[in-house]
């Protein structure tokens, strides 16, 4: 459902979304360092250059969450990176949602 409302606003769900989605995954990863408005920030004044960053630390911290609750864990943290280069970040914030939903 995310991806609809970022294509129907024209991208500005998918900034909320990206911000909620960090927050949570730091928030189940147990580091309070790890926020939204942070990495938003980051990603703004470096013009889009740490997406990429981000998208391997949001993989890494799903794992580490993933550990922290006794599920099987899944370090698709390359799998993010990569398809952040080819410009599918809205796929990795689709799959980092569904791996947040089955830890919640």
């Amino acid at each position: 459902m995310g991806w609809r409302l970022s294509l129907v606003t024209c991208g500005i769900y998918a900034i909320y979304w990206f911000i909620v989605l960090t927050d949570e995954v730091g928030e189940l990863s147990g580091d309070p360092s790890f926020t939204g408005g942070k990495q938003f920030l980051l990603t703004l004044v470096t013009c889009g250059i740490w997406s990429f960053i981000w998208a391997y630390q949001v993989g890494k911290h799903v794992a580490e969450a993933q550990w922290k609750r006794g599920l099987m864990v899944s370090d698709n943290s390359v799998l993010y990176l990569v398809l952040n280069c080819f410009g599918l970040g809205i796929v990795v914030y689709a799959m980092v949602q569904i791996d947040v939903n089955k830890m919640v």
